[in-house]
C-alpha cells in the first residue's frame, strides 16, 4: 500500500477529498471518520426534506460507506476524532461504544465543517428546540412535527436556515413567528432589498419581530411551550434555532494549526495547512476573497466540494489550486428569491471602500407576457475605478440564475461598465430585451 491518508469529517468536502485522491493514485490507503452516521449528503436539501417536498430525509444522501467501500476507501462512521498529533502522526479516535484508539497517518486531511451556535441561553435543552446540521438533526424534526403535531412555531434567526425552515413548517399549517436580533432578516443583504424579502414572509402570514433578542426558552418535560424575547411571551411548540455556526476549529486549535483572522483554519491556495501534510477544506477552512483579496469565511456547500477536490488532489500527487469565492449565496422564501454575489454596499464601506450603488427595478420578462414578475436588482461599485464590488437581486422567478452573471463579472475583475455591455440572452418567455441586469448597470453608466 501507498502512504496512508486520513480524513476527519465525511459531509462535503471531506469526501469530495477523499474521492479525488482515490481517483489521483490508486495506491493511497484512504481512511474517512465520521462522527455522526452518515456521509456524503447533501445538507441543503433538510429543508426540503422536513417540508415533504423530498419524499424522505435519508434521500439527501448521495453515497453510503458500503459505496465507498466498493472504491477503496474506508469509511468509519460514528467515529469522533478526539486530537491529533502532529509530533506522532496521529489521531485519537473514540468508538460507538466508547472505546478509544490511536490510527497513523502520513497525510491528514481536516473537514471538520461548522457547528450550530447555541447560546447559553435558559431553557435551551428542552425538547422541541432544534439546530439543523446533519441527517440526525433533520430526522429528529420531522420526527417532532409528525408526531407531536405542533400549532405553533418560532424560527430564532433571519439568515437562509431561518427562511428555509419558515417555508418548511408553515407547509404542516404551523403558525409563524421569526425572531432576529438584528433590524432587518438576512443581514447580508443590504436592507432595501432585505426589506422585500420581509413583505414575503408577512405575505405568507409570519410574524417577523426585528431586534428582539431571545431571552430564553420556557416549558417542561413535554417540551417547549414559549419563547421569551424583548420582554414577549412568544407561544412555541417547536423551535428552530438558527443564528448561525462556528468553523469546528477544536482539535486544529489544540494541535497547533495555525487560524486565520477569520477564526477558521488558514491555508493556502493548495489548501494546505502550516503543518505540513495536514490539509484543511470546506467550512472548518477560510477561502481567498477574490473581490477583497483577503482571507474570508463564507461556509458554503459549493466551496466546500470545491476545496475538498483540490486537497484531494494534492494529497493524491497532484498540483492543484484553489482560486477564491465571492460569496455567491440564494435562498427561497416561499414564492420569493433573494440572491447576492460579492459585497453588499453595508459591507463594501465596512471594508474602506468608497462606492456608489444603484438599484432598478425590471421585468423578468417581457410586459406582455403572462406571469412576468418585477425584480429589484442592486450593484454596487467603486466610485473610482468603477470596479464591480457585488450584487443583489430579489423576485419572485429569474434571480437564482441571474446572480450567476454577477458572479462571473466579479471573477473577472470587470467594471460595471463592462457589465452594461455583456451581450445575455432574450426572448419573451425568458427575459426582457433589456435585462434587469443591464438596465441596473446602464443606470450606473449614467
Amino acid at each position: 500500500m501507498g502512504e496512508r491518508v486520513i480524513v476527519v469529517g465525511g459531509v462535503a468536502a471531506g469526501m469530495s477529498a477523499a474521492s479525488k485522491a482515490r481517483r489521483m493514485n490508486s495506491e493511497l490507503e484512504l481512511v474517512v471518520y465520521e462522527r455522526s452516521g452518515y456521509v456524503s449528503y447533501g445538507a441543503c436539501g433538510f429543508p426540503y426534506a422536513i417540508k415533504g417536498e423530498i419524499p424522505q430525509v435519508r434521500d439527501v444522501v448521495v453515497r453510503t460507506p458500503e459505496q465507498f467501500a466498493k472504491q477503496g476507501i474506508k469509511v468509519h462512521i460514528g467515529h469522533e476524532v478526539l486530537a491529533v498529533d502532529p509530533a506522532t502522526k496521529s489521531v485519537l479516535v473514540r468508538r460507538p461504544d466508547g472505546s478509544e484508539f490511536r490510527d497513523q497517518w502520513d497525510q491528514l486531511v481536516l473537514t471538520t465543517g461548522g457547528a450550530s451556535i447555541r447560546p447559553p441561553l435558559p431553557g435551551l435543552d428542552l425538547p422541541g428546540i432544534f439546530t439543523l446540521r446533519t441527517v440526525e438533526d433533520a430526522l429528529a424534526i420531522r420526527e417532532w412535527i409528525e408526531t407531536k403535531k405542533p400549532q405553533r412555531g418560532v424560527i430564532v434567526g433571519g439568515g437562509y436556515i431561518g427562511l428555509e425552515m419558515a417555508e418548511a413548517l408553515a407547509a404542516y399549517g404551523i403558525g409563524l413567528a421569526l425572531i432576529e436580533r438584528l433590524p432587518q432578516v438576512l443581514p447580508n443583504l443590504d436592507k432595501e432589498i432585505a426589506a422585500h424579502v420581509q413583505a414575503e414572509l408577512e405575505r405568507q402570514h409570519v410574524s417577523v419581530w426585528l431586534e428582539h433578542a431571545v431571552e430564553g426558552f420556557a416549558g417542561d418535560t413535554n417540551g417547549v411551550r414559549e419563547v421569551i424575547a424583548g420582554g414577549q411571551h412568544i407561544p412555541a411548540d417547536i423551535v428552530i434555532l438558527s443564528v448561525g455556526i462556528r468553523p469546528g476549529v477544536g482539535l486544529a486549535r489544540e494541535a497547533g494549526i495555525a487560524l486565520g483572522p477569520t477564526g477558521a483554519i488558514a491555508v493556502d491556495d493548495h489548501q494546505r495547512t502550516n503543518i505540513p501534510g495536514i490539509w484543511a477544506a470546506g467550512d472548518v477552512a477560510e477561502a481567498l476573497h477574490r473581490v477583497t483579496g483577503r482571507p474570508a469565511w463564507i461556509p458554503l456547500g459549493t466551496t466546500a466540494n470545491k476545496q475538498g477536490r483540490v486537497a484531494g488532489e494534492n494529497v493524491g500527487g497532484g498540483n492543484a489550486t484553489f482560486k477564491g469565492i465571492v460569496g455567491t449565496a440564494v435562498v427561497k422564501a416561499f414564492d420569493y428569491e433573494a440572491a447576492s454575489s460579492g459585497l453588499s454596499e453595508a459591507r463594501a464601506r465596512a471594508e474602506g471602500y468608497i462606492v456608489e450603488a444603484v438599484s432598478a427595478t425590471a421585468s423578468s420578462r417581457a410586459h406582455y407576457m403572462p406571469g412576468h414578475q418585477p425584480i429589484h436588482v442592486k450593484l454596487v461599485y467603486e466610485a473610482e475605478t468603477r470596479r464591480l464590488l457585488g450584487g443583489q437581486m430579489a423576485g419572485s422567478e429569474g434571480v437564482a440564475k441571474r446572480i450567476d452573471v454577477i458572479a462571473a463579472a466579479l471573477h473577472g475583475g470587470w467594471t460595471v461598465d463592462e457589465l452594461s455591455e455583456l451581450d445575455l440572452s432574450y426572448a419573451p418567455p425568458f427575459a426582457p430585451v433589456w435585462d434587469p441586469v443591464l438596465v441596473a448597470a446602464n443606470l450606473a453608466r449614467r
